[in-house]
């Protein structure tokens, strides 16, 4: 039984499910390293991958309320890990940027398990490249859609 409904999934999803349950893990043991919670070192990899965010952005991104991620912005700002500047173009929006320590921070906690993956991903062929690239992006809209119901 996977999560209340009877199903016995082959070994593809199996597979699938190990790598996000090792996903998890890394993501526990860095928040672990960091001293900060899951859905902090989760908004820091999301702004060093996307640059800086709009609260709403973050908040959409993170999957938590605006008022949720304000605290947690406000959080990470007194750690010194990032800090608010005004927009660019929109005076009315404000920006949340990490860091040049949280980046660095950011880089050491996961340039180990990127490169590993990175490693694994150029060992295959363009045949087998292709085949994988296809199933992932399938299988992400998958997820995708079956999060939402749609």
């Amino acid at each position: 039984m996977l999560c209340g409904v009877h199903l016995e999934p082959d070994d593809v999803t199996r597979a699938l499910q190990a790598f996000g349950d090792a996903s998890r893990e890394l993501l526990a043991r860095v928040s672990r390293q960091q001293g900060l919670g899951t859905t902090d070192v989760t908004a820091l990899y999301l702004l060093e991958g996307h640059g800086p965010l709009g609260v709403a952005e973050l908040s959409e991104r993170l999957g938590i309320r605006t008022a949720s991620t304000t605290v947690l912005v406000d959080r990470l700002a007194a750690a010194g890990h990032v800090h608010r500047q005004p927009h660019p173009t929109d005076r009315r929006r404000t920006l949340v940027v990490l860091d040049e320590g949280a980046r660095a921070a950011n880089e050491a906690a996961w340039s180990g398990p990127i490169s590993q993956l990175d490693a694994v991903s150029r060992s295959l062929t363009p045949a087998q490249r292709d085949v994988v690239l296809a199933f992932l992006r399938r299988a992400t809209t998958a997820l995708e859609h079956g999060a939402t119901g749609s």
